[in-house]
């Protein structure tokens, strides 16, 4: 029990530790420095998708033969269809473009920045909660070691990203306390939603290759839908992908060396 709380407190940890950057840093990050993180965060969650959370999906239906694939096949839709309905109800900005999206809005224009990294922590959170439920389940195919790796990558990619919304915030006229504040409060819903992931794969054990590929097709949709065209807006944009590259490779390296 102790190792599963550990394991769904990191990523919010990540995200606490990187929004308390705002105690340190004088100034706004730099657009380089945030395409950076962006780019090395994508990475992440794309090496994460399938080391932790496809492949282990298909071997848990290798009993179906060669059709191993369509438990996965159908999750990964479900959580693509899921993030597409967030993103269509939830109004968020992004603010590397200056666009917002979702139904029109009263909200402050904080409010939805602070929305729209709330967004994409929610199928972080799944994932880890999906992969420490695979535990107690007896599924051979998901470890405590790849469990760990999963959740210490996203708490790694987390840092980054409390600091992209807490700087700005800051920058923007926020007191250090209420970016900080705010910066927080994107990755609380990290810890809940794995927390329900798990309520939910206990009561149905047979669904977990469907749990497994649902957090991987949601966590995709946020890489391609938002991430990778932050990481490559503009000029310079072989610097995202360079960080795409590191982050993928040390998920890679993590979900082996753990795992």
């Amino acid at each position: 029990m102790n190792s599963i709380l550990m394991g769904l407190m990191l990523p919010f940890l990540g995200t606490s530790a990187g929004a308390a950057c705002v105690f340190f840093l004088v100034r706004d990050l730099r657009r380089n420095v945030q395409r950076a993180m962006t780019g090395f965060a994508a990475g992440v969650m794309v090496a994460a998708s399938i080391w932790s959370l496809l492949v282990p999906a298909m071997e848990q239906s290798g009993h179906l033969g060669r059709l191993a694939f369509l438990p996965a096949f159908a999750g990964f839709w479900l959580g693509i269809a899921f993030l597409l309905l967030l993103d269509h109800v939830i109004p968020h900005l992004h603010r590397s473009i200056n666009q917002v999206e979702g139904p029109k809005s009263r909200l402050s224009r904080t409010a939805m920045m602070v929305l729209a990294v709330t967004l994409h922590n929610i199928p972080e959170g799944m994932a880890v909660g999906v992969v420490y439920a695979g535990l107690p389940s007896g599924s051979g195919s998901i470890t405590a070691g790849a469990a760990l790796a999963l959740a210490l990558g996203i708490a790694i990619q987390n840092f980054p990203e409390g600091a992209i919304i807490s700087m700005p915030l800051y920058a923007e006229g926020k007191s250090r306390g209420r970016s900080f504040g705010l910066g927080v409060l994107s990755g609380a819903v990290e810890p809940l939603f794995g927390v329900l992931t798990i309520l939910i794969a206990a009561l149905v054990v047979p669904a977990m290759p469907y749990l497994l590929s649902f957090a991987a097709g949601a966590m995709l949709y946020v890489v391609v839908e938002e991430l990778i065209p932050e990481m490559s807006a503009g000029e310079h944009s072989n610097i995202g992908v360079i960080s795409f590259a590191v982050g993928f490779s040390l998920m890679m390296a993590l979900d082996v060396a753990l795992g």
